[in-house]
């Protein structure tokens, strides 16, 4: 017949209260001294309280009061003149007794693990007086414990972590189970740990609970997390104890125990010739298990014709290898590179050296591809001078531009009037000569910049663009002109030989060496014999100058 928890915990009640009683039966009494107790004038010898151990069996399930021991004096003659009295801790309310046999009885189930033991005072009364035959005594009864409770995680579940390809028997964690039992009495209280489920791969010490590691080279890529469970059974495992079960979530964590590798032994792109320095060409990766710092790779480029042309780097956030431009690419120059490229660990485990390299290569070949460009000048600037006395139609230099597409599309050239509105220029379409339009005047515009543009007959979208700075070369073809208008007053007692007034006169010209101008009165005035016009040759001011002298 089997028994249920709530049977067998009844049976093992039931032997407890029948050893707790045999024991009360067979034991020798108690006895104590006190000081002499006085009553009614008259002094006689104090007797003694006499009483069993007081044992209670917890979790009693009869519907009888639980007798608990017997108290008695030996002032007691068993005439009915004695009554005994309780009181403290639970008296009436759990502990009563008969106050003529003094027999003390349990009226409530008691929990051991909600209180150990209670605290009560006995008292024998003369029950004609009402007074105290014997001092009243303090006395404990004992909440006898039996096994009740399972054990119990009060920390679980637990999670915890393990390095992969850890050796056999690396600590993982530590589970502990409590029991509310008494630990000083039987083995009700005392656990042992058991793993029920997550063998082989684990194992758990049956007395401290530290769960181990149980196979090598256990590899987180292949598995990375494990759920056990884990028992605590008390009475020291044997039969009829009780148990508890908590769940351990293990992980492994990662170690840098796989080398990076490419899914590809060789890759292609085509990129446009066209393509801005700095810019992407390809972006490849290189594949690794694990995770992490474990995974962060560099990459090289280690061998190939494209070493200056393009450099490799590596994103932080997907691991890639990232492929740029450093110079520009020409079609006509170059069609193809080829770049050996190497991926390699940056964080090597030395302990998985013996695995293999830690490093892989790839071959990328890049393909350049033709873009239709547009025409290109032999020269960014063009300096050319022309006489501001060019007739119309004088040449005044050639511009040159040529397709630097395979296909090299004649160019047809042309002068962007937004740099040349008065339209001063011409050039020949087909042969890029430039031409005077109009007369030019250095006094107006000295230097004229002008944008020419080179044009493919094939595809005239693809335009070129040169720039032309055209001097306009001076000549003497302005007369001088006075600076000012002059007007000025003499004073009637003025001096004969007194300077009245100075004179300059200005050139719109610009003569390498500068000018110098000559000054003498008009006929008219040369008649006048009250001033003369002194020349100052020589005179180093920014113009020359005469004086009007005062005779």
């Amino acid at each position: 017949m089997k028994l249920g928890k709530v049977e067998f915990c009844h049976l093992l009640q039931i032997i407890a209260l029948f050893l707790c009683l045999s024991g009360m039966n067979q034991a020798e009494p108690s006895r104590s001294r006190s000081k002499p107790y006085f009553q009614s004038g008259r002094t006689r010898t104090k007797r003694s309280w006499v009483w069993n151990q007081f044992f209670v069996l917890e979790e009693y399930m009869g519907t009888d009061p639980l007798y608990v021991g017997k108290l008695h004096s030996d002032v007691d003659k068993g005439d009915g003149s004695i009554k005994y009295i309780l009181s403290g801790e639970g008296a009436s309310s759990i502990f009563i007794i008969d106050e003529n046999t003094g027999d003390i009885h349990a009226t409530k189930r008691l929990d051991r693990e909600e209180q150990a033991y209670y605290t009560l005072r006995a008292q024998a009364l003369d029950r004609l007086t009402n007074k105290p035959v014997e001092p009243e005594s303090e006395f404990v009864i004992k909440i006898q414990d039996i096994n009740d409770n399972e054990p119990k995680f009060l920390d679980g579940p637990y999670t915890a972590g393990v390095p992969e390809m850890s050796p056999v028997g690396t600590s993982v964690v530590q589970v502990t189970a409590t029991d509310a039992d008494d630990p000083t009495y039987g083995n009700s209280a005392r656990v042992v740990y058991s793993i029920l489920q997550g063998q082989p791969y684990f194992s758990v010490e049956p007395k401290t609970g530290v769960i181990k590691t149980a196979l090598p080279n256990m590899d987180r890529e292949a598995k990375d997390q494990y759920l056990l469970v884990i028992q605590a059974k008390d009475m020291v495992g044997q039969n009829g104890g009780l148990s508890g079960t908590t769940s351990v979530t293990v992980t492994l964590t990662d170690v840098n125990d796989n080398p990076p590798r490419f899914p590809r032994r060789s890759y292609q792109y085509n990129v446009p010739e066209s393509l801005p320095v700095a810019s992407v060409v390809a972006r490849i990766k290189a594949a690794d298990a694990d995770v992490g710092p474990n995974a962060e790779m560099e990459y090289k480029i280690v061998d190939g014709d494209g070493l200056g042309v393009f450099k490799i780097s590596v994103d932080k956030d997907t691991q890639e290898g990232i492929i740029t431009i450093q110079k520009e690419l020409d079609f006509e120059a170059k069609t193809s590179y080829t770049l050996r490229i190497e991926a390699a660990n940056m964080h090597v485990d030395p302990r998985f050296l013996s695995l293999g390299p830690f490093n892989d290569m790839t071959t990328v070949k890049i393909i350049v591809e033709d873009v239709d460009e547009p025409p290109v000048f032999t020269s960014r600037l063009y300096s050319m001078v022309v006489s501001e006395a060019a007739k119309v139609g004088t040449i005044i230099g050639t511009v040159a531009a040529h397709d630097p597409d395979a296909s090299n599309s004649p160019v047809r050239y042309s002068i962007d009037r937004n740099t040349d509105l008065e339209r001063y220029f011409n050039i020949d379409a087909n042969s890029g000569v430039i031409t005077t339009a109009k007369s030019l005047d250095r006094e107006t515009n000295a230097v004229h910049n002008i944008t020419v543009l080179a044009m493919e007959s094939q595809n005239p979208a693809q335009i070129g663009r040169g720039y032309v700075a055209i001097t306009i070369l001076d000549i003497n073809d302005n007369a001088p002109e006075f600076a000012m208008e002059y007007e000025t007053t003499v004073c009637e007692n003025a001096q004969p030989g007194q300077v009245i007034q100075k004179i300059s006169a200005i050139d719109k010209d610009d003569p390498p060496n500068g000018h110098q101008f000559y000054f003498s009165l008009t006929a008219e005035a040369a008649n006048n014999h009250n001033f003369t016009l002194q020349d100052n040759k020589g005179d180093v001011s920014p113009y020359f100058s005469g004086a009007v002298n005062l005779y």
